[in-house]
């Protein structure tokens, strides 16, 4: 499936013991456990136990479909666990961009190569990436021209983009509600529905079936109830005429 739905709270639980499993979940403990071991004072609280699942099916499916050596863009990655995770998954060629210059400060910043920048106006060369992801960013000042026009322009044909972000079937007003200064957007059916039709005019397409039935409010923030959905976009041809 290319759209999905978080369920039931239940599948949050369930995917943070998979990770814990794996030997692959990096909240903010983790982290902070080991910084001070080393001497750091000021870490960043890394992940959030309610973004399990869809961090975890961002990493299955990179996992399934991305090579190795493969290179990886995460957006808006202050605080993001799936760096983490993807380079414990022995990806090797990783990079996190977001506003905030204290990215450069997350764990494996030895290795993961992070930058400072606007994800809607990056600096990378045309088709730079294999795959690029964003957990619960794109709802934050969503503005689709803009986003859609990076991500084609960055990604290489046939590479995804692996997104998840706040949803709930019918729409939710958070007229007056901003997050980091940014305003708050939770998407609607048929705000996904508008997404993805504009998403293909940028050779940005679903990657098999749209669901996007919602079942049970799992989450709760600023007095507002829904719950997580999760997309898949693969690159096709290029068409020059949107990358102007």
């Amino acid at each position: 499936m290319s759209v999905e739905v978080l369920r039931t709270k239940a599948e949050i639980k369930k995917a943070r013991r998979e990770l814990h499993r794996r030997g692959l979940s990096f909240t903010s403990s983790w982290w902070k456990h080991l910084a001070c071991k080393i001497g750091i004072s000021n870490a960043i609280d890394v992940g959030d136990e309610l973004k399990s699942w869809d961090v975890l099916k961002t990493a299955l499916f990179i996992e399934s479909h991305v090579p190795k050596s493969a290179a990886i863009l995460d957006i808006g990655a202050f605080a993001s666990e799936l760096p983490c995770i993807l380079y414990n998954l022995h990806y090797s060629n990783l990079v996190g961009i977001d506003l905030n210059p204290n990215v450069k400060k997350m764990p494996y910043a030895d290795s993961v190569r992070y930058e400072v920048s606007d994800f809607m106006h990056t600096s990378f060369e045309n088709e730079s990436f294999d795959a690029i992801t964003a957990i619960s960013v794109i709802e934050h000042s969503f503005n689709s021209r803009l986003l859609l026009r990076e991500l084609s322009r960055l990604l290489r044909p046939g590479g995804y983009f692996i997104a998840s972000f706040d949803y709930w079937p019918e729409k939710v007003d958070t007229t007056g509600v901003s997050f980091f200064g940014m305003d708050w957007m939770i998407f609607s059916e048929q705000d996904v529905g508008r997404f993805l039709n504009e998403a293909s005019s940028y050779n940005l397409t679903p990657l098999g079936e749209v669901g996007v039935a919602g079942r049970e409010k799992s989450i709760k923030c600023a007095n507002k109830e829904y719950t997580f959905a999760w997309l898949v976009l693969q690159k096709g041809p290029i068409n020059q005429e949107f990358l102007q």
